[in-house]
């Protein structure tokens, strides 16, 4: 009897943590900065935790029958939490309040369950052992929750079906309460009819998942959404209108397939074309194998790929549209792919290159600011060759200046020279990159074949700015201070007001 006690206690716990691991995720998901969305979540999640056990006090009569009712409104609030924050994103200008208000409330019910649930313990082991036992099996729970959620339940369920999932899970925890609090509970058909009703909900919610998240993003996209995955590191969408294919990692667009070209030739060949003797290239970002793509135009250059997200670069070994669009290039023997994190690898590996492409998302959040600091670049410097260079995509040196040349100015402290330069890109507007070595830079006299916008006579040109995004006075990005973060979000701030 005890035991299953304990293992309610467990389950409850992986519960609660779970619901607020999907709240914090899905406000960095389509929020951004995940530093302030988890820790404002966390924060307000166990404040709310502190109410609930407050209150608690003033429950006096009928225990049993309260923690089954709290244990079923945990599971219909928690349950659909992550439905309804999609939803409200999607079609409202609510998230934020419904995101705290959602939160508050789970925070807050949890926060009853275990002060009840203790003092139906009471009665059955000394108040020493309650404690002990109850404080045990809960942290138990939260370290299960904490493992399962980015390991199995993310990749292989996404966040609706998660929260659904231990909706259902708290909706069974009730009618295993009412079961064991048989004794205290004479009436117990009211709750038994509640608990299976909420257990019909949440199902039939857990089995429209996929309907209700495609009917939320199909609103947030102006084309068609034709391909969706969730993996630990990011939601990734498809979007499709006749001949043009659109990729967007967590809400931000990457590439259009009608200008990517763009992008990537302006990318790779000012600086690997200068680059005659250049044999190994290292990518870093990039699992789209567009840039790869670029690369391969070389003979003889062989090419390592390193994207964190597996998901990714599967996706682009494998979908025939996707495939077709890199040319195959990620099943090129010639290439190499390793599915890490950047800083790590570049940490561990003794490998060095002639050219490294730094392909990476725009630095929206900490954890990608990371590997747009001095102490990244430093890091990188050690593995290029001499005579060697690297180019980093760099944003929109137009809508984000300051965070543009703060990129300039971070890889400038870090010891290298650098020549940044900018093109426009229809789906982007003006978007820029820093070419950054050791040596002096000449633009190439000449470039591969069958490129579709770069000539030689116009790669000199992309070297030079107009007086609207020129150099702005900036502060180089540090591993302790990630202040380029700042300037991004403030430059985009200013121009969506």
């Amino acid at each position: 009897m005890n035991a299953a006690l304990f293992i309610t206690v467990l389950l409850i716990a992986a519960c609660g943590l779970v619901y607020e691991l999907v709240a914090g995720a899905l406000a960095s998901y389509l929020l951004g900065d995940s530093v302030l969305q988890f820790s404002t979540v966390i924060g307000t999640y166990l404040f709310a935790m502190g109410v609930g056990s407050w209150l608690s006090r003033w429950v006096h009569r009928g225990l049993a029958s309260r923690f089954v009712t709290v244990e079923l409104m945990v599971a219909v609030v928690g349950g659909f939490s992550s439905t309804l924050l999609f939803l409200a994103f999607a079609f409202t200008d609510a998230f934020q309040l419904l995101l705290y208000t959602l939160v508050f409330i789970i925070g807050a019910l949890v926060g009853l369950e275990i002060p009840l649930l203790m003092r139906l313990l009471q009665n059955r082991l000394e108040f020493k052992d309650v404690v002990a036992n109850v404080l045990t099996f809960d942290y138990l729970g939260a370290l299960g929750a904490s493992l399962l959620f980015p390991l199995v339940l993310v990749p292989r369920l996404g966040m609706v079906r998660s929260a659904l999932l231990f909706g259902i899970i708290n909706a069974l925890v009730a009618l295993w309460s009412i079961h064991l609090f048989r004794e205290m509970l004479p009436r117990r058909g009211r709750l038994v009819a509640s608990s299976a009703v909420v257990l019909a909900a949440l199902a039939a919610g857990f089995a429209g998942a996929e309907r209700i998240t495609r009917t939320a993003e199909t609103s947030l996209y102006a084309d068609p959404v034709v391909l969706t995955r969730t993996s630990p590191y990011q939601r990734i969408v498809l979007t499709a209108w006749r001949d043009d294919l659109r990729l967007f990692l967590n809400g931000h667009l990457q590439f259009s397939s009608r200008d990517e070209y763009r992008y990537h030739e302006a990318l790779v060949h000012p600086g690997l074309a200068a680059l005659p003797g250049a044999r190994r290239v290292l990518v870093l970002g990039g699992g789209d194998g567009l840039a790869v793509r670029e690369i391969l135009r070389y003979p003889g250059v062989e090419v390592t790929l390193v994207d964190l997200d597996p998901e990714m670069t599967r996706l682009f070994s494998t979908h025939r549209e996707l495939v077709r669009l890199n040319g195959g290039a990620l099943a090129s023997p010639r290439v190499r792919v390793v599915n890490q994190d950047a800083f790590r690898w570049l940490d561990e590996t003794r490998e060095s290159f002639d050219f490294v492409v730094v392909d990476l998302p725009d630095p929206s959040n900490y954890g990608v600011g990371k590997l747009y600091t001095t102490a990244f670049y430093r890091l990188l410097s050690h593995h290029v060759n001499r005579g060697g260079m690297v180019v980093v995509q760099s944003t929109s040196p137009l809508f984000a200046r300051s965070a543009f040349w703060s990129i300039d100015t971070t890889l400038r402290e870090a010891g290298l020279r650098t020549w940044p330069y900018h093109l426009y890109v229809p789906s982007f507007g003006e978007w820029g990159f820093v070419l950054a070595g050791r040596d002096d830079y000449t633009p190439p006299a000449r470039l591969p074949q069958g490129l579709r916008y770069l000539t030689p006579g116009t790669v000199p040109s992309l070297f030079e700015f107009p007086a609207d995004m020129r150099p702005v006075p900036v502060q180089a990005n540090r591993l302790d201070d990630q202040i380029l973060v700042r300037y991004y979000s403030e430059d985009w701030e200013r121009i969506t007001r």
